[in-house]
């Protein structure tokens, strides 16, 4: 029976995209399946806020960071913790990946037009030991241009592959099923899906039209994780992390489902650290949702009073954005679904940035003007939509009035007053000298120390209560689903591998289908901006194995 293309890859996303543009720069023949309309070209990259994970780059050291391939590997090891028997692959993915991020990626990228916003974040800082979780220095570098400006480039490689008749493009074909002789995998099959005209990111009619069968030397999985299917992400829910959620909000869509995961354990591909999840504590209610149960991320800067349900502050060092697993542990412990952030206008303003293409139409849009005008404003037009708008912000005067507004918001007293302004009273005296016994305020001032921090996203330390600063906010957050971090058994070629370690004859996988390399490169944490990274670097991986299996 003769083959319809060298390769298929099975899914639209950035991996896809890059194996598909690996694969076109060899003169393969690719068919690109993906079960969603044309219009969602790209996945969910085109919503990510565009950070990627690079070390000792000139935008380091033009903000006077000191970073290394050393330092990187062990804030990844210590981050990642890998303690088990099929950590092998994981370990050796992450070691590599380091050694791209510290070597390649930038140039490698900006060869093909990727440029970087100058003021480089710190993202995941830890706050224990050297050894332990976290970025030691800043290493979050903004795409100019977002999501959509890190996708353009491959996204055009494939259309121009499709141009010269190297890539059929297939949206609305659902993959159900791959098959092949013994250890092997040459067929895909699947259902046709109705056309559908929705936009980007809405729910899609899954009404079936047809079939299809299609044979290729080389199938390669870029099909994502389970974030939107929140059935297999509580059925995956680690023990370790207590109960889940009974209500979450979704960080991605539900056509996020995972079901190409098990698809490909029945054809014999071995999945790994399945329990291993990155799930974010500061979730919003979207107030213009595209998907349904639509969430958006905080990125907060250091200065907010983290407290939980009941009112009690967090424990040292699970700040915001220090620890994301290790605030969701401690959340999941204390019987409630939801914490808060107590701050005021002169923090939100300056601190909280939303994530996600859409919520930075300057940066998204290259605006110099736009991103100038954000720096200008007392708080950016998308976080004052949310204040506006938003189910979960509560705006006061007056501490008091603040607390009533938020046990009205959850309808349920677990607030008490005097203990909050106890609490708040106790730092806001923390402020008025230059020594503190305050961890977080001690954090605020080592933040304030990077220049980027500095200009950009930190606050200087002040008190709370200050009525110049205000009014009051407080936010109630909620757990967001994102990434899986556990996939695919894959070697450093993306060569998928049965239970045994063989290789599954003629199967590749990418992304977060593959845990972003080996089935699960970042262990237990990660350490922000690795995700879009992983999905470049596991992508190119296959696309070029692949290539040069087939050839």
């Amino acid at each position: 029976m003769a083959y319809d293309a060298d390769a298929i890859v099975i899914g639209a996303g950035l991996a896809g995209l890059v194996a598909t543009a690996e694969l076109v720069a060899a003169g393969r023949k690719v068919i690109l399946l993906d079960q969603e309309p044309a219009q969602s070209l790209g996945g969910q990259a085109h919503w990510s806020f565009g950070g990627l994970f690079l070390v000792d780059s000139p935008e380091q050291r033009r903000m006077r960071v000191r970073d290394s391939r050393e330092l990187a590997l062990q804030d990844w090891l210590g981050s990642a913790g890998f303690d088990r028997p099929e950590d092998h692959w994981p370990r050796r993915w992450a070691e590599a990946y380091v050694d791209f991020a510290a070597g390649e990626k930038r140039s490698w990228l900006h060869r093909r037009g990727v440029r970087f916003f100058p003021v480089v974040g710190w993202a995941e800082r830890g706050g224990y030991d050297a050894t332990g979780h976290g970025n030691s220095v800043p290493r979050f570098h903004l795409t100019w241009g977002t999501g959509p400006a890190l996708l353009a480039p491959f996204a055009r490689r494939v259309r121009e592959g499709a141009a010269r008749g190297l890539v059929d493009l297939r949206f609305r074909h659902r993959v159900t099923a791959l098959s092949g002789p013994a250890a092997a995998v040459d067929t895909v099959g699947g259902e046709v899906l109705d056309h559908s005209e929705v936009a980007r990111g809405r729910p899609s009619s899954r009404t079936v039209t047809g079939s299809f069968e299609l044979r290729a030397q080389a199938v390669i999985v870029t099909s994502g994780g389970i974030g939107g299917n929140l059935g297999l992400v509580r059925r995956n829910w680690p023990a370790r992390l207590g109960t889940p959620p009974a209500r979450m909000v979704r960080g991605v869509p539900a056509h996020v489902d995972g079901l190409m995961l098990q698809i490909t354990e029945a054809a014999g591909g071995h999945l790994v650290n399945g329990d291993r999840m990155w799930h974010y504590t500061e979730g919003l209610h979207n107030w213009n949702p595209i998907w349904n149960e639509h969430g958006i991320r905080v990125l907060p800067g250091p200065s907010s009073l983290w407290l939980d349900a009941r009112g009690n502050r967090l424990p040292v060092p699970l700040f915001p954005g220090f620890d994301t697993l290790g605030t969701l542990d401690h959340l999941m412990r204390t019987g409630y679904e939801h914490s808060w952030f107590v701050l005021n206008r002169r923090i939100i303003g300056k601190e909280f940035t939303l994530s996600g293409s859409e919520q930075n139409p300057d940066l998204t849009g290259r605006s110099v003007r736009g991103v100038l005008a954000r720096a200008r404003a007392q708080v950016p037009a998308p976080v004052q939509a949310f204040l506006d708008h938003g189910a979960d912000f509560v705006v006061e005067a007056e501490l008091g009035a603040l607390v009533r507004g938020m046990n009205a918001l959850v309808g349920e007293d677990l607030v008490d007053e005097g203990e909050l302004r106890r609490v708040v009273v106790a730092r806001d005296r923390e402020v008025a000298h230059p020594f503190t016994k305050d961890s977080q305020l001690t954090a605020i001032r080592g933040s304030r120390a990077f220049l980027g921090d500095r200009l950009v996203r930190t606050v200087a330390p002040h008190r709370l209560l200050d009525p110049a600063a205000g009014p009051l906010i407080a936010v109630r957050l909620s757990v967001l689903t994102r990434k899986t971090l556990g996939g695919l058994e894959t070697d450093l070629d993306s060569r998928v591998l049965t239970e045994s370690g063989e290789p599954l004859g003629g199967v590749y996988a990418a992304g977060e289908a593959a845990g972003f390399g080996g089935g699960g490169m970042h262990g237990y944490r990660a350490l922000e901006g690795t995700f879009l990274g992983g999905c470049l670097f596991s992508g190119r991986a296959a696309g070029r194995a692949a290539a040069a299996a087939v050839g």
